[in-house]
């Protein structure tokens, strides 16, 4: 036993500094801090999305609307004011119409010769005539702008229900209330084309009663009767 070898293993010693330590509550404060700034970076990925997204909403606001009925109504407009301005005989001006009532409206005088009183009486009739025709002209008139506003207020419905923005929400209102405008206008011509053929109506038939009484006065008057003179009814030959 004492000449046997004796295997020994050999110890290696590991250096002191190749030991990895695990701290715990540092790992833990490490993950929380991670944690935090991940939620600050997402915090501001948020709130840069919503910046983002109001800049979206104002780009819509203020967007304008791409479409107008402003030159449909207008041209409407001006079709109902030609109709009025080519009103026969009697026209939309308070110095012609107080020029033609004091003219052929206005007392019978009495050295009107029978041939002016008959004159004037025609004219008075024409002028009544005429604003009946211009009545119709302009109810006419309104009647054809009835499809025009029914196809421009379909389109302007259309346009406020697809609208993105405040803007073009406003803009829409503005051409309806436009188009209230223009309807309203022609209802006014309407009224007035009417008031004026009923005003010329009434006034032919108190003329026409005023001269009948200076008519009738005429003919009852006694006049000189017949006063006998000279007439030569055949050639003497000379």
């Amino acid at each position: 036993m004492m000449s046997a070898p004796i295997a020994l293993s050999p110890i290696v010693a590991t250096p002191a500094y190749a030991l990895i330590v695990f701290d715990p509550s540092n790992y833990a404060q490490n993950v929380l801090t991670a944690a935090r700034s991940l939620q600050h970076i997402t915090n501001q990925i948020t709130s840069l999305q919503n910046e983002a997204q109001m800049l979206i909403n104002q780009a819509k606001n203020l967007a304008s609307l791409p479409f107008s009925a402003l030159q449909q109504i207008q041209q409407s407009v001006q079709r109902t004011q030609q109709l009025l301005n080519q009103a026969q005989n009697l026209a939309f001006n308070v110095q012609q119409i107080d020029q033609m009532f004091q003219q052929k409206y206005g007392n019978v005088s009495l050295s009107t010769t029978d041939r002016q009183l008959v004159a004037d009486a025609r004219s008075r009739w024409q002028n009544t005539v005429g604003g009946l025709q211009d009545a119709m002209r302009v109810q006419a008139g309104v009647v054809g702008n009835i499809d025009t506003n029914r196809t421009q207020m379909s389109a302007l419905v259309g346009q406020s229900q697809g609208a993105t923005g405040a803007l073009q929400a406003t803009q829409v209102g503005n051409q309806l209330l436009a188009l209230q405008s223009q309807q309203l206008s022609d209802l006014v011509a309407l009224i007035s084309a009417n008031g004026r053929a009923g005003a010329l109506t009434e006034a032919e038939r108190s003329a026409a009663a005023e001269q009948g009484r200076e008519q009738r006065r005429r003919f009852l008057t006694p006049g000189a009767g017949y006063q006998p003179g000279n007439a030569q009814m055949f050639n003497n030959g000379n």
